[in-house]
């Protein structure tokens, strides 16, 4: 459940993964996405909206139509693997039966653990790998390319890619000039939701800095409200917090260097971002049931309680990507009304902008296998899945009113027209070990830190010492 860079962060679209974008276009779409979704303030919810081209005709519902020409293959059969749970693998189920539809094939959903490299390397050495499976790093691909476990996309797949995305999205699929993977879903990770019936009762307003941030948190804890949930018990939201502050008070450059580690955690650019990070996680009673309670809460969970118990919920805000939709549409609370969101605030200049994705790799070479992931290239898969929200997708041809509310569509729009200007998730680029893996690396360290946050030192230390040993520098 991944999540991406927004100075821009889009995982792997700088370091190893590919060339680093120019710093002042990367800040010019990280400002062009903070209007786009400030602008609509996302209080519109509801109908689908009619964000798309007047010429798309038909295209209402998010049905795109036939754009995509499939074989067919009545008696095969396929695996997608996935670390998708719940609402989010319900969703990509729906997307998988209309692939069934049009081709006669079977495809089956295969349930995937986190850290995925770990979880498909025991399917392989069993000797029942799946066919696909859904990769949330570039670390990842460039792992299942080193083990020969991924196969090259074919014609059919890298035609639809050439034709629907930027080549900067085409480019973090590739590994050593060769395109492994599509990447069918991403995710915009600067945002933070919040309980509007709070702000309300608060008298806050949405924060466009990060000073800003502290005031809006203090009138809502003055209001009897905790103000952060946190969920600490799944590190990649903690890393997510990290990189948000990272990339607008050091900047893209510096970005860049850390996620390639050519600077080390222990730069006093990385003590900065800490320390700042500080003033949310070590403030007495603002994170929702304390260090531990937030170590012990699950992102859904996270989720859930700021927006359940009315104008009394366990927290007023939740930071994290627009996939937080999804969750939300397990309370009662409505989008754009009862739950609201803003751009992560501006640490230093500008606001951050950090994206990340999750990319369609071929385990098990064939025709079938082949044609899944073209059709996963393709404007009319992701279009079912946009309707269903809690989904964006990096395919331009993608029409705007596919996406179900206003504040989907803006944020949509927003990553198409960012083009090739953003950074990805910094931990995704890393070595799996280090920015991946429960209990370890990023994670673990971010996790103690979360526990205490006065150890800045200390949590640098580790940082480093973890990184070196992935990097093998």
């Amino acid at each position: 459940m991944r999540r991406t860079s927004r100075n821009f962060r889009i995982r792997g679209a700088a370091g190893r993964h590919g060339p680093a974008l120019p710093p002042r276009r990367a800040v010019r779409a990280a400002a062009a996405l903070a209007a786009g979704v400030l602008a609509v303030s996302l209080t519109a919810c509801g109908g689908d909206g009619d964000g798309g081209d007047g010429d798309d005709k038909g295209k209402a519902s998010g049905d795109t139509g036939t754009t995509v020409t499939l074989p067919k293959l009545d008696g095969r059969t396929l695996e997608v693997a996935a670390v998708w749970t719940g609402t989010e693998q319900k969703n990509f189920k729906q997307v998988l039966a209309e692939f069934e539809k049009r081709t006669g094939a079977k495809v089956t959903f295969v349930p995937a653990q986190d850290p995925i490299i770990n979880f498909l390397g025991s399917k392989i050495a069993g000797g029942a790998p799946p066919d696909v499976a859904m990769l949330p790093q570039p670390g990842a691909i460039k792992q299942a390319v080193e083990k020969n476990w991924a196969k090259p996309l074919g014609p059919g797949a890298t035609k639809e890619l050439a034709k629907n995305y930027s080549q900067g999205w085409q480019d973090i699929g590739k590994v050593d000039g060769k395109q492994y993977g599509v990447y069918y879903k991403a995710a915009n990770k600067s945002l933070i939701w919040y309980n509007a019936q709070v702000f309300e009762n608060a008298g806050a307003s949405e924060p466009k800095t990060w000073d800003e941030l502290l005031n809006t948190a203090q009138m809502v804890y003055d209001s009897g409200v905790t103000p952060f949930s946190v969920g600490g018990a799944d590190g990649w939201t903690l890393t997510d917090w990290f990189e948000n502050i990272y990339l607008s008070q050091a900047g893209p450059e510096k970005y860049d260097q850390l996620a390639k580690h050519e600077i080390k955690w222990t730069d006093p650019s990385v003590k900065e971002a800490l320390a700042t990070l500080a003033e949310v996680w070590g403030k007495k009673d603002y994170v929702a049931g304390g260090p531990n309670g937030a170590l012990q809460t699950e992102f859904p969970a996270s989720v859930t309680q700021t927006f359940t118990g009315g104008d009394q919920p366990k927290a007023g805000m939740v930071y994290e990507g627009d996939f937080v939709q999804v969750n939300i549409g397990e309370t009662k609370a409505e989008v754009g009304t009862d739950a609201k969101v803003f751009t992560f605030p501006a640490v230093g200049d500008t606001p951050p902008v950090v994206s990340g994705g999750d990319a369609a790799v071929i385990l098990e070479d064939s025709e079938a296998a082949q044609a899944l992931v073209t059709f996963l290239a393709s404007p009319d898969a992701a279009a079912i899945h946009a309707k269903l929200g809690g989904y964006l997708s990096p395919n331009k041809n993608v029409p705007q009113s596919a996406y179900p509310n206003e504040v989907q569509q803006t944020i949509a729009k927003a990553l198409v027209d960012a083009g090739d200007d953003f950074r990805f998730d910094m931990s995704d680029q890393a070595p799996q070990a280090f920015g991946g893996t429960p209990g370890k690396g990023e994670w673990k360290a971010l996790q103690d830190f979360l526990k205490n946050p006065s150890d800045v030192a200390g949590t640098q230390a580790k940082l480093e010492a973890d990184a070196a040993a992935a990097y093998g520098n």
